[in-house]
């Protein structure tokens, strides 16, 4: 018989090309039944792996790379400060790619790094819902480690935090202060991130027993202008006592639309957002936060990686969940 594809000898093993890909690899993730069965029938139907993408991945590139939806945002920066600090360590480079919240651009740059560019990636998914099958493709081929926004229906290891928990008590902390008319201003709904975050929103009003209102939840539309509009026309038609905002981006033009409307923050609104902003003690007033442990979180997600390149034993669909700060600053009374 002829030559066959990974493919092919996975059909016929009935497995998975990943498991037959890690089998082969003498992954410490498969069992040794599995490894050993893998290579009997691979020796028996002449298998022979790709020699160029073997040789291309048996040399180093001493290269990470690190894919993520905007270095402006100062989460962002402050994780790949924190994966910098442990590539320097390992003696490592690492380029980084801006998705803009483009999923077809996350996948072409990912498919690009499949040619021997860098030893693994960190990524942290675009606000785009994101076609499944082209992740677990490339995760056959290269070392992937999801952080802060991740893919939930990928065998992968994940860096998050406690997006449901701290939305939770940011909540709780507005109704503590008084508000009942609570105003979320939603975004990232396509990722498990957003929708922990709305949900832990969700929970502590219903616990309680403030009345949720759909006219309250507003969509982030990635637009500045339609979200300063939006919040503006929410402020004048709902004038809630209270607001969240699941993202950063959207923190400064409640600011903006307070002061066009002379609204008085804390004493007519009071505001509390997602945010890692440096600048927030300085806001007039000072910007209550829910503050994420981003450069801790940067490091987490390379040590990991390193692990995994270095062949050290790790729990290949491990969640490792940081916890984030909430700061209670003016905006919301303190």
């Amino acid at each position: 018989m002829g030559n066959i594809n990974l493919k092919e000898l996975a059909l016929a093993l009935n497995l998975s090309t990943a498991t037959v890909s890690r089998a082969l690899r003498d992954s410490h993730e498969i069992s040794t039944e599995t490894k050993k069965k893998v290579l009997e029938l691979a020796k028996k139907l002449n298998y022979e792996p790709n020699p160029s993408a073997s040789n291309l991945r048996s040399q180093k590139s001493k290269t990470i790379a690190v894919i993520i939806p905007e270095v402006t945002n100062n989460f962002f920066s402050q994780a790949i400060n924190g994966i910098e600090e442990i590539a320097r360590q390992h003696d490592y480079h690492v380029l980084i790619y801006q998705t803009h919240e483009n999923s077809e651009l996350e996948i072409a740059f990912m498919r690009r790094l499949l040619s021997g560019r860098v030893d693994g990636i960190l990524i942290s998914v675009a606000s785009e819902t994101n076609d499944d099958q082209d992740f677990k493709d490339i995760l056959n081929e290269l070392p992937v480690v999801f952080f802060d926004r991740v893919n939930e229906n990928i065998d992968a290891v994940k860096v998050t935090t406690d997006d449901y928990e701290s939305t939770y008590k940011a909540t709780t902390h507005l109704i503590e202060c008084g508000c009942r008319k609570i105003a979320y201003l939603m975004a990232l709904n396509n990722l498990s991130t957003g929708k922990k975050r709305f949900a832990g929103y969700l929970a502590a009003m219903k616990d309680n027993n403030v009345t949720e209102n759909e006219a309250l939840i507003i969509p982030d539309s990635n637009n500045d202008d339609d979200n300063y509009t939006h919040i503006k026309k929410l402020l004048l038609d709902e004038k809630p006592d209270g607001i969240i905002t699941s993202i950063e981006n959207l923190a400064l033009p409640c600011y903006y639309a307070c002061r066009d409307l002379k609204l008085n923050i804390p004493r007519d609104v009071k505001l509390i957002s997602f945010s890692n902003l440096k600048t927030a003690p300085l806001l007039n007033p000072s910007l209550s936060t829910i503050t994420q442990p981003a450069f801790e979180m940067g490091k987490e997600a390379a040590s990991i990686l390193f692990k995994i390149l270095n062949k050290k034993y790790f729990e290949p669909n491990e969640t490792l969940v940081l916890k984030s700060v909430i700061i209670k600053r003016e905006s919301t009374g303190f």
